[in-house]
């Protein structure tokens, strides 16, 4: 007897955008012929899976072997956002005890320790592998297309002078950078700006990158990378502070701790930047279909997104001052899609450099096929605005209302927006 299961899978093929081929457990084949999407079933859950269009439950079976894929990523991801019943930026629960267990997972998942632990699961892969995909300055954050020719190196260059033309960076400030990664921005603001530079990081291979190329760089006296949660960061008061790709991490509970401690380091009058992945949904807590627990699962442990209405009424609450918000969205899509497409041009030399420091006989593998969907599901996320990518320029407002360029400005921000753009 037919399983009944078939019927529905074939009438999902008809309608898909590329023509997709599946092999069924029992060794059937059904859809295209000339299929440039080829799925693999081992089982017959699996395939109910895609039945249902849990996506991220079918990224799980590929990540362990239960599904074989063959053909591009960006076909798959085509194909993939068919499949889906809705909107999964929009299946969050809303109501009062959706909220109290939102904040009871938050609270638990964000002590000292575990956002160390988590941090470094997935930054410290391995160097070698980011190193493959990234651009030769390691930025692992949204890039900025100022113009459409652009290359992704062009365009993380200038992201980086970006921000630091949005924060009026000025020779000897003093400039913080929570979460600075492979040192990206601490760097370029160090070199262009002429800024004494922190960067701060969990990541202890981060932390031995950029030590290093602050020796080569000879810039020892004025540039320092700290291996420090931003929650004992002792220092004297900061004139600009960047946080860029980190505050994901902070989680919804420990959002007003976080804006907090950025208002207590940073002058009155100083200019911070937030730059961050943001939820589509002012109900948003993680993408569903499985989504959100795939990347929980094999990617980003502890990660949080909320809404930017959410994330600029606790940076109100914690006493500083938008006074500006540029969304990004589409520049994350093509960034993300610049990543997958030299990922899968290195399959062969990211298996040998993920099994150079693999615990497990297989672990290689399934990081590597992990990070293949992540980065091209990312994508196809932010293509169709299931999530965002927002900066957050906001002042510690100074007190004086006779300081500033403008009367009542209380800050260096000049309150228009021409500085940024020339």
């Amino acid at each position: 007897m037919r399983n009944p299961l078939i019927p529905k899978i074939e009438a999902q093929l008809q309608g898909l955008p590329v023509p997709v081929a599946l092999q069924l457990p029992a060794g059937e084949r059904v859809g295209a012929s000339g299929a440039k999407v080829t799925l693999s079933f081992q089982d017959w859950s699996s395939l109910a899976t895609m039945a249902a269009g849990q996506i991220g439950r079918l990224a799980e079976d590929f990540v362990e072997s239960r599904v074989q894929l063959q053909g591009r990523m960006r076909d798959l991801m085509e194909v993939a956002a068919r499949l889906l019943p809705g909107h999964p930026g929009e299946q969050s629960s809303s109501g009062w005890w959706g909220n109290v267990l939102r904040r009871a997972r938050s609270l638990a998942a964000h002590s000292h320790a575990k956002d160390a632990e988590q941090i470094q699961f997935h930054y410290d892969v391995s160097d070698d592998f980011y190193a493959l995909w990234l651009d030769d300055k390691r930025v692992y954050s949204c890039a900025y297309f100022r113009e459409a020719d652009m290359s992704l190196a062009q365009a993380q260059e200038a992201k980086l002078d970006h921000i630091c033309k949005k924060l009026m960076l000025r020779n000897g400030e003093r400039f913080l950078d929570v979460g600075a990664g492979w040192g990206g921005l601490l760097l370029w603001a160090a070199e262009h700006y002429g800024v004494d530079a922190t960067g701060i990081t969990l990541s202890r291979n981060q932390h031995a990158h950029v030590s290093r190329e602050i020796e080569r760089r000879g810039l020892s006296g004025r540039v320092r990378m700290l291996l420090c949660d931003y929650r004992d960061l002792a220092a004297e008061p900061f004139d600009k502070i960047a946080s860029v790709g980190m505050f994901e991490h902070v989680g919804r509970a420990n959002m007003p701790t976080y804006f907090a401690r950025i208002h207590e380091m940073l002058k009155p009058g100083g200019l911070v930047l937030n730059h961050g992945i943001t939820g589509s949904s002012v109900h948003h807590d993680q993408l569903g279909a499985g989504m959100g627990d795939f990347i929980e699962k094999y990617i980003f442990p502890g990660g949080e997104l909320l809404h930017v209405s959410h994330v600029l009424r606790e940076m109100a609450g914690a006493g500083l001052e938008m006074v500006d918000t540029e969304n990004l969205r589409p520049h994350y899509a093509r960034t993300l899609w610049a990543w997958s497409d030299a990922l899968e041009a290195r399959l062969d030399e990211a298996r040998q450099v993920l099994a150079a420091t693999a615990r497990e006989s297989d672990s290689a593998e399934r990081v590597l096929r992990a990070y293949r969907l992540y980065l091209a599901g990312s994508a196809m996320s932010f293509e169709h605005d299931w999530i965002s990518l927002h900066q957050m320029l906001a002042t510690r407002p100074g007190g004086s209302t006779r300081s500033g360029p403008m009367t009542g400005a209380q800050s260096a921000y000049p309150f228009n927006r021409g500085y940024m753009y020339r």
